[in-house]
């Protein structure tokens, strides 16, 4: 699989660092959309088919990563913690939604890669 070119470089390297899953995006996007609402796992579970433990997982990654800021304990609202930040989440919304496609690649990309390295990890090698 060939990495997409669409996709300006400052923001490959930060979907290559900082997007862990498709999800997260999903995630993401949505309280950026809805920036006004606090949302709690079980609504962020309705909304994007997931389970309520996964979506309160990615909300509090969201949270540990500066994009949402927690409200009243178990709800969370979109926050980007740095104006470059924001502007970074902004751009990445836009090109996702010019290049869905190119931007799931590169994230299943990275997926994928790691789990080739733990897989080779238990390859038999001959002792030279």
């Amino acid at each position: 699989m060939e990495e997409p070119t669409s996709i300006p470089d400052d923001l490959r390297r930060f979907i290559w660092h900082s997007i862990p899953s498709v999800p997260y995006l999903e995630a993401l996007l949505l309280l950026r959309e809805r920036n006004t609402h606090a949302w709690t796992g079980a609504e962020l579970a309705q909304r994007l088919y997931l389970d309520e433990r996964r979506a309160q997982r990615l909300l509090d990654q969201l949270k540990a990563a500066g994009i949402a800021q927690a409200q009243d304990g178990a709800r969370f609202r979109y926050a980007p913690t740095t104006p470059r930040l924001a502007d970074m989440l902004d751009r990445l919304a836009e090109v996702y939604a010019r290049h869905l496609v190119d931007v799931s690649t590169l994230i299943h990309l990275k997926t994928n890669k790691k789990a080739q390295l733990f897989a080779d990890a238990f390859l038999w090698r001959k002792e030279p």
